[in-house]
Order: C-alpha cells, then sequence, then structure tokens
C-alpha cells in the first residue's frame, strides 16, 4: 500500500501527542522519535517470551506504520522506570455501605488512577437518600452525593498535565435514588470527571412499553427493615440470586424513561447499559455478575476487573482506495491481530497493578481488549458510504477477520501455556458468543481450552487515532474532514493544531483539481441516527466485550429521536448506548469535536477520558 500523505499541520499533532503522552524522557539512550517508542515497548513486551529477539522483532513489526495501536497506557508505560500501569480500565471492587467501607473504596480509586488508569463503579450497594443506619441511627445522603467526593478526588490526584482523571459510575434503574442519578449533571461543569450509566434492565423495558408502575427497592437486609413495607425479590448488584427488597416507592416506568431520555438530549448524560443483555452474553456469565464498566464502557467488567487494550489501524491494510480495485488485505489483517493477542497477553505479565485484587482477577481471566479503529476512513477508501447497507457488510467481514484471527490465536496460546484459571470448558462452550463461533474454533476450544476469556472490545481509541494521522476514531463516522484540534501539553496548557481527517487528506492528494468531494465524506450527525445504531449493532455482534460509540445527533433532536434511539438499542441487541446533541454542552460542537479531541463529551468517554487512552 503506498503511504498515505500527512498534510504539515496533521504530522505536527502527531508529533506534539508523541512528545507530550508516549516519549520516555528518561529513556537512555534518549526517544528521538516514535520508532524508538516502538523498540522501547516492543523489546518491554517481548521480554516474557523464550524466544525473545524473534518476538520482539515480530512486535515491532505490527507496530510499524501504526498498523497495530497498543493503548496509550501501554505507549507510555512499557519500559520505563516509572511505576505506572499498563491497563487502560478498570471496575473497582463494590462499595461497601458504610463510612469505612466507602472511603477503602475511594482510596483504592485513588491509587488506581495515581498509575494512570481510569476506573468504573456500581454505586447501587449505597442506601438511598434518607434511609437511617441501623447502627448509629444516621441519615443517609445517598450515592449521589458521594459521587461528588469522588469527583473532587479525581480532579485532586490528576490535577495538571496533558491526562486528567476519568470514572464512570453507574446505578440500578431501580435504585431509589435513581430520579437524582439522572439529573446530577445538569448543571454545567459537575461531575467533570465522571461518566454516568444507567443500569437498564429487560424488566424495566418491559415495564416502560406497557407504561407499567416501576418500584424503586433497596435490599431488605442492608436497611433492616422488618416493617409492614411493601417487599419484592429483585437482581442487585454484588449478589448472583435475587434478594428481598423493600419497596421504596412506585413511579410510572413511562415517566422514568422520559427524565432519562430528556436528559440525555439536554445534557448528553446519563447514557444506558443493557445490564442484562451484557451478563447473557458475558463469556464468563457463570463465575461473575457484571455491573459496571471501564469509563469508555467498551469493557464491563468485574469487581477489580482490567482490561489491556489495542486497535487495528484498518486504513494501514487497504490498497488501491478510491479506485475500482480499492480492497483491504484480509490475510494481512488476520495475521497482525495474531501477532497483537500474543502481545497483549504478554502485556498482563509485565503490567504493574495498582492493586493486588486486580493482579488476582486479570490474572484469573486474561481480558485483552483488541478493537478495530480508521472504520469509516476506511469506507471512505472503499467508496462505500458510511450509512449504507455495503458499508455494513464490509464492516462485518473486517471485524468477522479479526474475531476469528485473534480466538484462533488464543487457542493456540492455550495449547503452548494453557487456560485461563477460570475457564471451564464445559460451561464456557455453552455461552452465547462462543457458540457463535465457527466449528473448528469450537473444537479448537474444546481440545485446547482458550488463554483469554475475552479477546475482543471497540474502544474509541480517540488520542492514539490522532497519533497514526487524524484517523477516524473507532467505528464513528468521520465528524469533520478539516478542523482545529486542541490538545493540552504537560503543564496542562491547551495547544490549538489544524488537521485533517487521514481518508480526505489522501483523497485530496490523488483527486484531480478541483474534483467534488465525494458522497462518501458524508460526516458527522449528517449520517442518520438508525444508521449508526446499525453500524453499531453488525458490529456488537462479532464483538465479545463491548463498543464505545456515540450517536451523534443534530441541534435540533428531539425528546422523541433520542427515545428512539435508547429504545431501538435496546431492540438491536446493544448492551449500552449514548447520545451528543450538538448543542447539548456549551462550547463543545459534537461528540469527539474537533475542537475538544481530549475533552469530548461522551456519556461514556467524559470531558477528560481521551487524555488516557
Amino acid at each position: 500500500m503506498r503511504a498515505i500523505p500527512l498534510e504539515p499541520s496533521t504530522e505536527e499533532i502527531s508529533h506534539f501527542i508523541w512528545r507530550t503522552r508516549y516519549r520516555d524522557d528518561e529513556a537512555h539512550p534518549p526517544e528521538h522519535s516514535i520508532a524508538d517508542t516502538w523498540d522501547r515497548v516492543a523489546r518491554s513486551v517481548a521480554a516474557v517470551e523464550h524466544d525473545s529477539p524473534l518476538w520482539q522483532t515480530r512486535f515491532r513489526r505490527i507496530l510499524e506504520g501504526f498498523r497495530f495501536l497498543p493503548a496509550g497506557r501501554i505507549l507510555a508505560g512499557a519500559g520505563v522506570a516509572r511505576q505506572v500501569t499498563l491497563a487502560n480500565c478498570f471496575v473497582m471492587g463494590l462499595i461497601e455501605d458504610s463510612i469505612p467501607g466507602i472511603f477503602e473504596a475511594l482510596k483504592e480509586g485513588a491509587l488506581t488512577m495515581q498509575q494512570g488508569g481510569g476506573v468504573g463503579y456500581d454505586f447501587s450497594t449505597l442506601r438511598p437518600r434518607g434511609s437511617r443506619a441501623r447502627t448509629t441511627g444516621m441519615i443517609a445522603s445517598g450515592p449521589v452525593s458521594f459521587l461528588h467526593v469522588w469527583d473532587a478526588m479525581c480532579a485532586t490526584i490528576l490535577s495538571t498535565g496533558a491526562r486528567r482523571g476519568a470514572m464512570m459510575a453507574t446505578l440500578r434503574c431501580d435504585h431509589p435514588d435513581i430520579e437524582e442519578f439522572i439529573g446530577a449533571k445538569r448543571t454545567a461543569g459537575t461531575l467533570s470527571h465522571f461518566n454516568l450509566s444507567v443500569l437498564v434492565t429487560d424488566a424495566f423495558m418491559q415495564a416502560v412499553c406497557e407504561d407499567a408502575p416501576w418500584a424503586l427497592v433497596f435490599p431488605q437486609e442492608a436497611t433492616g427493615d422488618c416493617g409492614a413495607a411493601e417487599h419484592l425479590e429483585r437482581p442487585w448488584s454484588g449478589s448472583a440470586q435475587p434478594v428481598t427488597c423493600r419497596v421504596s416507592k412506585s413511579v410510572r416506568a413511562r415517566e422514568l424513561w422520559t427524565r432519562l431520555c430528556e436528559a440525555a438530549r439536554d445534557c448528553a448524560e446519563p447514557g444506558v447499559l443493557y445490564v442484562d443483555r451484557i451478563n447473557a452474553e458475558d463469556n464468563l456469565g457463570y463465575a461473575e455478575t457484571l455491573s459496571a464498566t471501564n469509563p469508555c464502557a467498551e469493557e464491563p467488567l468485574p469487581p477489580y476487573g482490567a482490561c489491556h487494550l489495542g486497535s487495528l489501524n484498518l486504513t494501514r491494510f487497504v490498497s488501491d482506495p478510491f479506485t475500482p480495485a480499492a480492497r483491504l488485505d484480509h490475510e494481512g489483517l488476520a495475521s497482525t491481530a495474531r501477532v497483537a493477542v500474543r502481545f497483549l497477553d504478554d502485556v498482563i505479565e509485565i503490567s504493574r497493578f495498582p492493586l493486588n485484587r486486580q493482579r488476582l482477577e486479570e490474572h484469573r481471566s486474561r481480558r485483552i481488549g483488541l478493537g478495530i479503529t480508521g472504520l469509516a476512513d476506511v469506507l471512505a477508501m472503499l467508496s462505500l458510504p458510511y450509512d449504507s447497507p455495503g458499508a455494513r457488510e464490509a464492516a462485518v467481514r473486517f471485524m468477522r477477520t479479526v474475531r476469528d484471527a485473534a480466538y484462533e490465536a488464543s487457542v493456540e496460546l492455550a495449547r503452548e501455556r494453557g487456560s485461563f484459571e477460570r475457564f471451564d470448558a464445559g460451561r464456557h462452550a455453552e455461552r452465547p458468543f462462543i457458540r457463535r463461533l465457527p466449528e473448528s474454533i469450537q473444537a479448537g476450544i474444546h481440545r485446547h481450552g482458550i488463554r483469554n476469556s475475552h479477546l475482543l472490545a471497540i474502544a474509541p481509541a480517540g488520542t492514539i487515532s490522532l497519533l497514526a494521522g487524524n484517523v477516524s476514531s473507532g467505528i464513528e463516522p468521520i465528524l469533520r474532514l478539516r478542523a482545529a484540534r486542541r490538545v493540552l501539553d504537560v503543564d496542562g496548557r491547551a495547544h490549538s493544531f489544524p488537521v485533517a481527517d487521514r481518508a480526505y487528506a489522501l483523497w485530496r492528494a490523488l483527486a484531480p483539481h478541483g474534483q467534488r468531494i465525494p458522497e462518501v465524506f458524508l460526516h458527522g450527525a449528517g449520517i442518520a441516527p438508525g444508521e449508526q445504531l446499525l453500524m453499531q449493532a453488525a458490529l456488537q455482534a462479532l464483538v465479545d466485550g463491548s463498543i464505545s460509540k456515540t450517536v451523534a445527533l443534530g441541534r435540533d433532536a428531539t425528546l422523541d429521536q433520542v427515545r428512539d434511539v435508547f429504545e431501538r438499542a435496546h431492540r438491536l441487541g446493544l448492551k449500552g448506548c449514548t447520545v451528543f446533541r450538538e448543542g447539548a454542552r456549551p462550547g463543545i460542537l459534537a461528540s469527539r469535536s474537533p475542537e475538544y479531541i481530549l475533552r469530548q463529551p461522551h456519556a461514556h468517554c467524559c470531558d477528560a477520558q481521551r487524555e488516557s487512552d
């Protein structure tokens, strides 16, 4: 494939990002270019291999030319002397409903963010506002009040520099404080280090459909209630089985749903996580219950779960772009994916973990999250409009190639090194995602096991995609053809750079002067919400983790349109959904706004999280 030309401005921002985020300033010899960083990373990761020189060469080869983009924590931390984690994603332990338990959880989060990890918490275990503590008689202030404590901690721990902290907070749709949670970010600047997502159950969606009453509840054992109040059985965070809950009050499900959709339309928060589907599709559903995700929501994780991420840059596998002969090299993509799986499995061995519980959990499951980025650019190079059936069919072919290669590589690693600790051959074989794999891969798992419980996740990949020449992020449409992008330096100061979308820059270099821009460059909110959902749904069936994706809406999007997006997302089988209406936050034009590359609003990628990929 011929090299895609970089405009000087794009090359400038790529160098700036490398220099301020990923270069090891203490390296000996010094790192003078991204090539030196690739050398350091390949050497460090290959150190765990028996034939280290061989695998250092192979790892270096897939890094070359930005074909494989390890997540930012790996690029910044592999082989450096500083005590930092190589995992972008963490979900913390369940929060014990007591002052010691709450502040122990706060401390664990601080330690994790101090080493560079983004964290997710489920706050559903905290008793609702106004309830009385059994031992002290004190009145509880509720989970939302503690979000502000976490937010202040995050701002203090990471108050300066190019990276700022990011957290995810989830709350069950039947928690008594869910209405307060839904409106918690309506005031501009509030909880700016948090993304908020509601854990939406299938039962709630059915109640919305029927306009039925919906009980807001809390576990009876936690409240010590033995009175005459109504009780019922409900699943609850931290319990594998339904528990007896005290009914706090009843609301109309449809009215609660409307409040959620209004908040999402007005301020892009909260997003929704379809928690029953997340657990039904979990490869380890026989050994864990999930109720939280990392800040960008591409990884639902168990308590103390972590994940190491990387993205395959699809733009590097296209030949003859913008011509009738344009094609994607599936063989090269598969070969790179296989080596990337081994790379990420080795990263688990060299990664630091802020907490020993995180290390134990990661080694029990060996989760990795291999994904793709540059999808929209590749579709443009192949002359396929993002919102066309042909584009979805092509995207499915790309992702199927990655999925099959990743699972084949993990089976081969299990044959060589053994399966992950929690692997149960019989129960694993019955999980829905495993049953959708080709029969040859299922047979391989039966014979040899599998090294990693989960292998696939599609992250936003915002900063690393910009590092690679401003390719379109993750599976998002192209947001702007040309834009000004703001990034932060090590002192926290903003710098603005003019950039061009990667595919657009290539087209301009190849096209005759004055040629009209092709319709394949339709971008941003110009792509109908339903078409964006169809693309996400087409790929979700091939991803055992989840997909971070924001549905971009025009400035005039209505409540009904937001409601339709969330309800269609549920019907299409998505694990989560978030929306961003242009103008929903002052000064920000759209999700992944060109003016705020590292400060985009995203119910799954908050104002600061782009700085941690």
